[in-house]
């Protein structure tokens, strides 16, 4: 799905829905931000394999889809802090089933796994 997607409102909600969370890492953000607000390097650290530089789009692209605000206070170093908007906040919890649906799905795998 290409990020124009998120942008167009002649589709069904659940392209909508999914065009804000497409991709990799969107998914796993909007998890950890629930615990609350966390500073890049922290986002970071939390999930190895994920470069500065994809971050640093995801974060941009939920912002301007309204997921996640982000807070620079001042001073120096700058320091940047990424939370859940209240939109976002309610994202996730309507992926909420959607999740509890997955581990059942992985469940039903290894248990087809073990049986072979």
């Amino acid at each position: 799905m290409t990020r124009s997607r998120a942008q167009e409102t002649n589709v069904c909600g659940v392209t909508a829905a999914i065009a804000v969370i497409d991709g990799k890492w969107k998914t796993v953000l909007l998890w950890l931000l629930e615990s609350g607000p966390h500073r890049p390097g922290e986002l970071r650290r939390l999930l190895p394999g994920l470069s500065e530089k994809v971050l640093t789009q995801a974060l941009r692209e939920m912002e301007a889809d309204g997921l996640v605000h982000r807070e620079v206070h001042d001073g120096l170093p700058l320091k940047t802090v990424y939370s859940l908007t209240a939109f976002g906040r309610e994202l996730s919890e309507a992926l909420a089933p959607v999740s509890d649906w997955g581990h059942r799905r992985l469940e039903k795998l290894a248990e087809a796994r073990s049986a072979s």
